[in-house]
């Protein structure tokens, strides 16, 4: 019985060492910033600027880009879209479609708090291609495809 306790004792403090160590890596581990600000369309905002990184992961894809407000100050825009599977299955190609310093413009719902973050419905490329990268407003789904 004080072997048989023993085990036991000794699987709890092993499982709590691997889960405290699971959080604090969770806690000290890069993680995409979640879009949670989305105002349901009553911000919509379309501006063009250019792309300085491309952050192609689950569970949401996020570009940033570069846009010159109306002072002329340059101002980093992070936008939100669907994650990069969606994203192949509707044209976009990792490293192909956009790269960095291609300019895009780009149709999307701003942050509530009026912060340079969006969730991204439409980007239309250099070449004037137009392809999805999000759903539409207030909806958390819709066509991932250009109709």
């Amino acid at each position: 019985m004080r072997r048989h306790r023993s085990l036991l004792t000794l699987l709890a403090l092993a499982g709590t060492l691997v889960f405290a160590g699971g959080a604090a890596a969770l806690e000290v581990g890069q993680k995409a910033p979640e879009f949670t600000l989305t105002a349901p369309g009553n911000k919509p905002v379309k501006l063009s600027g250019v792309v300085t990184k491309v952050d192609w992961r689950n569970p949401h894809t996020h570009l940033y880009v570069d846009v010159k407000d109306d002072t002329g100050k340059v101002v980093n825009w992070m936008l939100e879209g669907y994650p990069p599977n969606v994203l192949e299955r509707t044209g976009w190609k990792k490293d192909v479609t956009i790269k960095l310093g291609d300019t895009i413009t780009f149709f999307g719902w701003r942050a509530r708090d009026g912060s340079p973050f969006a969730h991204l419905r439409e980007a239309t490329l250099a070449d004037g291609k137009k392809l999805f990268f999000g759903p539409p407003a207030g909806t958390g789904e819709g066509p991932a495809t250009v109709r």
